[in-house]
């Protein structure tokens, strides 16, 4: 059966070299939402507390409860459960759900400063806090997140001092309401290394934990490796004649003879329908073969099994896509194993 490879060494390599940059593996959130980027919840969350870490971010509660043991403290980034729990916080994205949040919860509150896609307006944090304080919920964090950072312009240093008005704002509030002084984060994996002053207690990286960063030229080139690739398994093989085509349509027709097989990927395994149009290397060279099927590709090969890719850069760029669709596209049924 296909399979996807996890390599717990480029995945380390990749921890060490944020850590490095944030002066402490101790000030890293990872963010495992949607099956950790494709990879793996579970997996990902073991091998994270291998290396040390201690907080991670998540979409859901249920991803939350299912990685509870690995961490310390988990944050949900898109849920509002009925319970509260001791080491899961909840985020506020928006002033309304602050009544919606269960009595005594831990919650992180989001402010908007300049993304406007979550988080309170900036103008909203006194009476948010005032709500937070009236609902007995118990503040941990503040934080927001660029809209920019791998991009070179100045939108990355704007929304970072829009963010240090909210810290000082945050601080004063919380002393004249007498609430515990919460930590701060806004720091994303493009913002992570553009910064050699940090200055907040806490950074998130998701993409770049798993080997990918977009940060445009002049910005740091950042030495990470991917973490993923997929591997196919061999369902059958044939020998194609001069003229014979492939798959639906019949979009490919050999112009000589040839070893063709079938491999055990398809769409319906959440790799991109190719429709046998242009040129769609994978990761050995060989072109796939017409269309993609369902639950099948053909290229001329005889290998029992094919690597697809080991960095879904180039499928991204095929499709015109980025890696994070490539990756979290695959299929949570397809077996993970770690080397």
């Amino acid at each position: 059966m296909s399979y996807i490879e996890i390599n717990s060494s480029n995945f380390f390599h990749n921890l060490n070299l944020i850590s490095k940059q944030l002066g402490s593996r101790e000030k890293l959130f990872v963010v495992l939402k949607d099956n950790a980027y494709g990879h793996g919840l579970k997996l990902m969350a073991k091998l994270s507390q291998e290396f040390g870490i201690k907080k991670c971010a998540v979409k859901t509660v249920k991803e939350a409860k299912e990685i509870q043991k690995f961490f310390e403290y988990t944050l949900v980034l898109s849920d509002i459960p009925k319970d509260k729990f001791s080491n899961i916080a909840i985020a506020i994205n928006d002033i309304n759900s602050i009544k919606k949040i269960k009595k005594g919860s831990l919650v992180e509150l989001k402010v908007d400063t300049g993304m406007h896609r979550n988080g309170i307006n900036a103008d909203d944090l006194e009476i948010s806090l005032k709500l937070i304080k009236q609902k007995r919920l118990k503040l941990k964090g503040v934080y927001t997140h660029f809209r920019s950072a791998d991009i070179l312009s100045s939108e990355y240093f704007w929304q970072k001092k829009n963010f240090t008005e909210v810290k000082k704002r945050v601080k004063s509030l919380s002393k004249n309401l007498n609430i515990p002084l919460p930590y701060f984060h806004s720091h994303n994996s493009a913002a992570i290394f553009r910064n050699n002053n940090f200055d907040d207690d806490y950074a998130r990286s998701g993409i770049s934990i798993y080997g990918y960063h977009y940060l445009s030229k002049p910005l740091p080139c950042v030495d990470l490796k991917p973490v993923l690739s997929l591997w196919a398994q061999k369902l059958s093989q044939r020998e194609l004649k001069k003229a014979q085509k492939v798959g639906y349509g019949g979009v490919f027709e050999a112009k000589e003879q040839m070893i063709v097989s079938t491999y055990d990927i398809g769409y319906g395994d959440g790799f991109f329908r190719y429709d046998g149009l242009g040129d769609l290397k994978v990761a050995e060279g060989k072109n796939i073969l017409g269309r993609i099927s369902m639950d099948s590709m053909s290229l001329e090969s005889s290998k029992d099994k094919l690597c697809l890719f080991k960095d879904a850069t180039s499928i991204a760029n095929y499709f015109n896509t980025i890696t994070y669709e490539i990756i979290t596209n695959l299929s949570p049924n397809i077996k993970r194993v770690v080397i």
